[in-house]
Formats: structure tokens, C-alpha cells, sequence
């Protein structure tokens, strides 16, 4: 898989030596040459191979923290209060709000 990426920085490294010792190039010119030409496009192009192979990691990942966390909590904690009524300890606060006098 990663016979192209190398190849292709080696064929940017000889891009950068042939612009380094060539009479009207620079040290410069090769550096930037070597990471525009080399580096940049090798390093986005890895990533993009590698994405597929990230994505089923990472659902493997959450395919094994939901089996270990639903074993741990049933249903009903998970289902939303449906009554109307306020928890009790909304109704009677033991902190006053702030700015009121009691």
C-alpha cells in the first residue's frame, strides 16, 4: 500500500538535489519544491487511503462500548421523565437565587 507514497517522495527528492546543485537553482527553491511537491500531496493522499480503515476502527470502537455500557444501565433509566411535575428539589431550593433577599 504504501509502495506509491514512497516512490513518489523519492521522485521529489531528486526533483529538490537536482534543483539544489542546479546553476540557476537554490536551497530555497529545492526545500520548497521537496514539501509542495513531495510532502504535502504524499501526506493528503495517505490520509485519504487510510480513511476507510479509520471509519471501521472507529465503529468497532463504538460497537464495543455500547455491548459493555448496555449491559450496565436497563431501559427505563434511559427513558425521559414523563410526568409534568418539577423535581422536588426544584420546588424547594436550598440555595436562594441570587440578587433576593429571603
Amino acid at each position: 500500500m504504501y509502495i506509491i507514497p514512497i516512490a513518489w517522495i523519492y521522485v521529489t527528492l531528486m526533483m529538490s538535489v537536482a534543483e539544489a546543485t542546479n546553476t540557476n537553482g537554490t536551497l530555497l527553491g529545492a526545500i520548497v519544491t521537496f514539501i509542495l511537491y513531495g510532502i504535502l500531496p504524499t501526506a493528503l493522499m495517505v490520509y485519504l487511503m487510510g480513511t476507510p480503515q479509520r471509519n471501521k476502527a472507529r465503529k468497532a470502537r463504538e460497537a464495543e462500548w455500547a455491548q459493555t455500557h448496555s449491559t450496565n444501565t436497563s431501559p427505563s433509566t434511559l427513558e425521559p421523565d414523563a410526568s409534568s411535575h418539577a423535581p422536588s428539589s426544584a420546588e424547594q431550593p436550598s440555595v436562594p437565587p441570587v440578587g433576593k433577599e429571603q
